[in-house]
């Protein structure tokens, strides 16, 4: 069975100022996703499966999905803030989604194999997409991977931006991640906050179904602790860091040489498309990658 993509797409970019997924930044009008498409088949991925809202469910199957008709099998999951987990409702006045980690548990019954995990808004590089497509071709029970980027390349010049910091032992194995929101250049270089060289998550991630067992135990205890907290969200690095201290799991960190662009602020998208156009100038992805 070749693996499946998970893209994680519903969320709308309240920072960014619309629905991201959908904004052209190739030569030809590809969008961000269409490059992770491209490097996830040329990698031995054999289906995708688009974790959406159903309030934009028509005009994402026909700008996004429809691209990819005949070249890989496309599903669909629709994450809602009324799945839950029986016995839990939702909150009054609870607006805010869940979170990654509950993104992909609503995927779990459509992920009988091995799956990595992306977001929709970027853009990864190819060698991130091999080193999955090498790992999960062979991953059984619980050992996972994350493709490990360096802090350094993966800030904004416009604002802060949420990383998930990774510590690594000497096997190139994490013994936790940490969420971080808001870090700005200003804290990262020598004798700063962070050194720079940290790797850290991205939601670039390789997994067995057994990713779903501690799911499972994790998403109701978050619920049960958080209740009250309408703006807390069950982050997927989070859920997995725990299944790693509690010896439930193991994950190997895959640094990556290759690169990584984000569009969190529209004011990055002139960025992205410099860095994308001068990739495909140097050859590494066609002109139009669609033809």
């Amino acid at each position: 069975m070749t693996p499946s993509l998970v893209v994680l797409a519903a969320g709308m970019g309240s920072r960014y100022g619309g629905l991201k997924q959908i904004d052209p930044v190739g030569p030809s009008g590809e969008t961000v996703l269409d490059y992770a498409v491209f490097d996830a088949l040329r990698a031995g991925f054999g289906r995708v499966v688009f974790v959406i809202r159903r309030d934009f469910e028509q005009i994402f199957r026909e700008r996004i999905g429809a691209r990819y008709a005949g070249r890989i099998a496309v599903d669909y999951v629709f994450q809602s803030l009324d799945l839950l987990p029986p016995g839990f409702a939702v909150p009054p006045g609870r607006e805010r989604p869940w979170g990654t980690g509950h993104a992909v548990w609503c995927a779990r019954d459509a992920l009988p194999g091995n799956f990595a995990v992306i977001n929709a808004d970027d853009f990864y590089g190819a060698d991130a997409f091999a080193q999955l497509g090498r790992f999960l071709a062979t991953a059984r029970g619980p050992r996972f991977a994350m493709v490990g980027f360096r802090l350094a390349n993966t800030l904004s010049e416009h604002g802060g931006v949420s990383r998930g910091v990774a510590r690594v032992n000497a096997a190139g194995e994490m013994l936790s991640v940490e969420e971080v929101h808001g870090i700005v250049e200003a804290e990262v270089g020598p004798g700063r906050r962070y050194s720079g060289d940290e790797p850290v998550s991205l939601n670039c991630w390789g997994f067995t179904p057994a990713l779903f067992a501690g799911l499972d135990r994790r998403f109701p205890e978050f619920l049960r602790a958080k209740a009250d907290d309408l703006k807390a969200e069950f982050y997927l690095p989070a859920a997995v860091s725990a299944m790693v201290a509690a010896g439930e799991a193991v994950v190997d960190v895959r640094p990556t040489s290759g690169s990584w662009f984000g569009v969190t602020y529209r004011e990055d998208k002139p960025r992205v498309q410099d860095a994308i156009g001068a990739l495909v100038r140097a050859g590494h992805y066609p002109e139009r990658l669609w033809d």
